[in-house]
């Protein structure tokens, strides 16, 4: 959806082998990461890493077959490894997600019983025990599961851990509708009025603190002044019981926060002073999230709900509930990407939609979900859908058109769409290192992009080893009739043609120009053209000021 536009991004594939893949490109820029990985159950256990051939692991994983083709098995609690295997599974891939946050950035961890501990001690060792910000019991089902032994579990858990606890910025989340009406407004904003500004008991204030003592002035709408500018202002020291005490603020302080101030109140009585207690931002009023994290809306019958609205039944087990994932986007991501790699049914990236729509943000999300296939006694294989990933991408489509619908202006200031990558094998034929194999190798390396594949293809996979975003803007026009790629607005040039010539070097200088940036390479295919041309083009593109020129 809205391919050429949009910075969302979803990736299917073993999410072990898209984390490395991302390395160069997103490291440092991802702003948040929420992940909801197996809670080890011994059910829900698919990812058996082959760190001896990956792809070759990838391929088996995807197709649910091992390299005998037997149908993979679970982590059975039964396996004298059960806890290892699932901590080797998590291991690499956080480390991997660390290196991807910014220096402020926060991950948040969905768990359960069954490895908490474990996956608490694994945070300490990932990213270090003084960026751990908190462990989030978190209300899932109020009435209790009764499924569980003795207790009837009413929560999960939330681990949040920080890259630097020193940089990263936890944010307040908005008051809901129905408790507005505990907060009053002014022009300076949402409050609730503090405690009243008591004196502060110091006796014999001319002696010990003198500065603390002097008189204010209230007039006859309670408006207070440290100067005293007409006769009808009621002149008040701080006294308790007829005893002259002491201010706890100066009077530089009241005359700056006076706007911030309620008197309560008349002359006869008394007068109490009290501090309006005001929201982190103006446009409404906020609080700060409880290490307790419960919502009505946070209940795990509301993600099957959510569901149902969409698909018309249920098509995943236990879906995150949208607020919940709303709610830590709301903490630990004002702006940014959103990070997701154990994606599931796609709870993340509505959410992204959700909050971008409620507060005109513009968060971007990158999604990962192994293609787990699903099994043929489902609902969802019933209405049509054969993979996990399947059911996802439907969700993202259904609930960006659900939002165009509902909110037909809004929606098109909206990043609504979404570009969809497929992890798979190189583009580029490897070298056969037999020596009994070289002349078969060498004959066969003379087209070097795998037959299979697309301009496409070999595109992103540069950007990839460029370090470059898989959402740059790209441009392609036809220079001397062959389609040369623009990434970047000219910092990167690619064509894969055949037949090159200088001319189409010469039209590259020229749509650089154009484009002035600061920096341009041009990448081209190896044997897209003769010696002599490649030569010619190395030449007029260095008389263009472009020095970086690479061959595939």
């Amino acid at each position: 959806m809205d391919w050429n536009n949009t910075k969302n991004l979803y990736i299917e594939g073993d999410n072990l082998e898209v984390l490395k893949l991302l390395q160069k490109s997103y490291a440092g820029k991802i702003k948040m990461i929420y992940i909801d990985p197996p809670y080890n159950t011994g059910k829900d256990f698919v990812y058996k890493d082959n760190y001896k051939d990956n792809l070759k692991n990838y391929q088996e994983v995807t197709g649910q077959l091992d390299s005998k083709g037997n149908k993979l098995s679970t982590n059975s609690n039964s396996d004298g490894r059960f806890h290892s295997n699932w901590l080797n599974m998590m291991y690499p891939r956080l480390r991997l997600a660390r290196n991807l946050l910014t220096d402020d950035g926060v991950i948040f961890i969905s768990i359960d019983d069954n490895e908490i501990e474990n996956l608490k001690k694994l945070g300490h060792e990932v990213f270090g025990e003084s960026n751990h910000i908190a462990t989030l019991p978190t209300i899932m089902n109020l009435k209790g599961n009764n499924d569980q032994f003795a207790f009837a579990g009413t929560h999960e858990y939330t681990l949040v851990f920080s890259k630097n606890i020193n940089q990263v910025k936890i944010n307040r989340l908005r008051v809901d509708e129905e408790n507005l009406s505990d907060w009053e407004k002014d022009e300076y904003g949402y409050f609730k009025l503090g405690a009243n500004l008591k004196t502060t008991g110091i006796n014999a204030p001319r002696e010990k603190a003198p500065t603390l003592f002097f008189p204010l002035y209230i007039d006859s709408s309670n408006e207070l002044s440290t100067v005293k500018s007409s006769s009808n202002q009621t002149e008040i020291f701080p006294l308790t019981d007829n005893q002259e005490m002491s201010w706890r603020w100066s009077k530089e302080k009241f005359e700056s926060e006076k706007h911030n101030l309620v008197i309560k109140g008349n002359k006869n009585d008394g007068f109490s002073i009290y501090k309006k207690t005001r929201s982190e931002f103006k446009e409404y009023p906020t609080y700060k999230p409880k290490s307790l994290f419960y919502k009505p809306s946070y209940s795990s019958s509301n993600g099957t709900k959510r569901m149902k609205e969409l698909f018309g039944s249920r098509v995943f087990d236990y879906p995150k509930p949208l607020q919940l994932i709303y709610d830590f986007i709301a903490i630990g991501c004002a702006d940014g990407i959103v990070l997701d790699f154990f994606s599931g049914s796609g709870t993340t990236s509505e959410s992204v939609f959700e909050y971008n729509l409620n507060t005109n943000s513009r968060i971007n999300f990158i999604c990962v979900q192994l293609p787990e296939i699903i099994k043929e006694n489902t609902e969802a294989f019933r209405i049509g859908f054969n993979y996990l990933t399947d059911i996802s991408k439907e969700r993202i489509i259904r609930s960006a058109n659900d939002i165009k619908d509902k909110h037909p202006e809004k929606s098109k200031e909206m990043d609504l769409g979404f570009k969809v990558f497929k992890l798979d094998s190189s583009n580029i034929k490897s070298w056969d290192g037999n020596p009994d194999n070289v002349e078969t190798t060498l004959l066969d390396t003379v087209e070097n992009i795998k037959p299979d594949r697309t301009e496409e293809d070999v595109l992103y996979e540069i950007l990839l080893k460029y370090g470059l975003d898989l959402t740059l803007p790209i441009e392609e026009k036809n220079i001397e009739g062959r389609k040369v790629y623009n990434i970047g607005l000219g910092s990167l040039f690619i064509c894969l043609a055949d037949n090159i010539t200088r001319k189409v070097a010469e039209g590259i200088g020229q749509w650089k120009k154009e484009c002035k940036p600061e920096i341009c390479r041009v990448v081209f295919r190896d044997n897209g053209f003769s010696d002599v041309e490649k030569t010619n083009s190395v030449e007029i593109l260095k008389h263009f000021k472009i020095t970086e020129i690479k061959s595939i």
